[in-house]
């Protein structure tokens, strides 16, 4: 599907969400991981902006929600425009209520220090 002249569907993490909501009217609604997947499906690689830099959440797109990896190209987004959208993926840390220690493949000691959750929300424009 694409865009055609409508503008190109954001990818938001934590770190970038507040500074695209500078100024405007926004509906945000919680989304879950099969919607997200259909709706970035949906859309090709050129109508999508990649607006983060983390390979964390990279990961979670295309490992764990089983998206096609591709090349979405990166922009630094300031300000969403009227009737654009964006899919945020929110990261949850919390602290690990137990915490073993495991060894790694090279004989190192590793401690479990927190638990990492991931969730989706589909954010858009209105004004």
């Amino acid at each position: 599907m694409s865009t055609g002249n409508r503008e190109p569907l954001l990818l938001l993490d934590n770190s970038n969400t507040m500074s695209v909501l500078n100024q405007g009217e926004f509906k945000c609604t919680n989304l879950s991981f099969e919607e997200a997947k259909a709706i970035i499906d949906m859309h090709e690689e050129k109508d999508i902006l990649r607006c983060f830099n983390d390979n964390d959440i990279e990961t979670i797109i295309f490992n764990y929600l089983g998206i096609a990896r591709r090349d979405f190209p990166y922009k630094h987004i300031r300000n969403m425009r009227p009737g654009q959208d964006a899919i945020v993926f929110k990261l949850y840390v919390t602290p690990s209520e137990t915490q073993p220690v495991i060894q790694t493949d090279d004989g190192v000691e590793a401690k479990k220090i927190q638990n990492i959750y991931v969730y989706c929300q589909y954010l858009s424009r209105i004004k």
